[in-house]
């Protein structure tokens, strides 16, 4: 089965890391084409996967046709590609924002399309990529689907009406986290951390609650009462943010977010 890529951007590259790393798909049965040729060099260098010269060609030969070009550019795609996708191609489209009726009226005609909302952390594989796919898309197909979105992180199922959510809270959060992240480190250079060392352990310990949150399947806030000790540090630095409004900065933060992604 051969998969073709539009667009080799980050996303892509983590898509195609994936499923090479975790032998779902060889190199030889992937395809792909971008804007300019520097970078469909440079990935074929990387993860020797076939090059071509244009979407119609990368569209033409794709059983699976992966749409990773970003949601401005996809109406332009779209259109060239729409009179040579195959009647039976598998399209799946990572656009935030683009809807599968929108894009099913883009290309003027039934298709099979599987719609995907994945993470930047993809490209270390613990991506979080929400999934959905209409009427045309057979059960074995979604699970194929399923088998490619999970080889770079975790995949989910999840009602169109909630992509935008997902979006939200996985698709743009990583870019709060690490400002937290970042927030911490200068509070620890401020108490006399060096730099370098003090990104670290933030970043670690964020890693290490996430990893808590997910393992032990304890509600969040019960993992929070069990780091507040009586009259302890961790309560009042629990204190000081609930009067900052971090719980309200953070839903309103999400919340814009999801109106953002209904624009696009």
């Amino acid at each position: 089965m051969k998969i073709g890529f539009i667009g080799l951007g980050n996303m892509a590259k983590a898509i195609i890391k994936g499923m090479i790393n975790n032998k779902i798909v060889p190199p030889s049965e992937i395809i792909g084409t971008a804007k300019t040729k520097a970078t469909i060099e440079a990935v074929h260098r990387t993860y020797g996967i076939g090059i071509r010269n244009t979407n119609a060609d990368v569209t033409k030969e794709a059983d699976v046709l992966v749409l990773a070009v970003k949601p401005q550019f996809f109406e332009q795609v779209i259109q060239e590609i729409r009179g040579v996708v195959k009647e039976d191609t598998l399209i799946i489209s990572i656009a935030a924002g683009k809807t599968m009726a929108w894009i099913e009226d883009t290309f003027a005609k039934g298709i099979k399309l599987v719609r995907c909302m994945p993470n930047t952390p993809a490209s270390v594989g613990a991506g979080c990529t929400g999934v959905c796919a209409n009427e045309r898309v057979s059960e074995e197909e979604v699970d194929y689907s399923m088998k490619l979105m999970s080889s770079f992180g975790s995949a989910q199922l999840v009602p169109e009406r909630l992509m935008d959510v997902v979006g939200a809270v996985s698709g743009s959060s990583p870019a709060y986290v690490f400002m937290f992240i970042e927030a911490m480190a200068d509070a620890a250079v401020a108490a006399g951390m060096p730099r370098k060392q003090s990104y670290e352990f933030a970043a670690q310990a964020v890693y290490g609650a996430a990893k808590l949150v997910l393992e032990s399947g304890k509600h969040p806030g019960e993992l929070k009462d069990m780091v507040c000790s009586p009259g302890g540090t961790t309560i009042q630095g629990v204190r000081v943010l609930e009067e900052k409004g971090m719980r309200g900065a953070v839903m309103d933060a999400l919340a814009v977010t999801v109106e953002q992604s209904k624009k696009l």
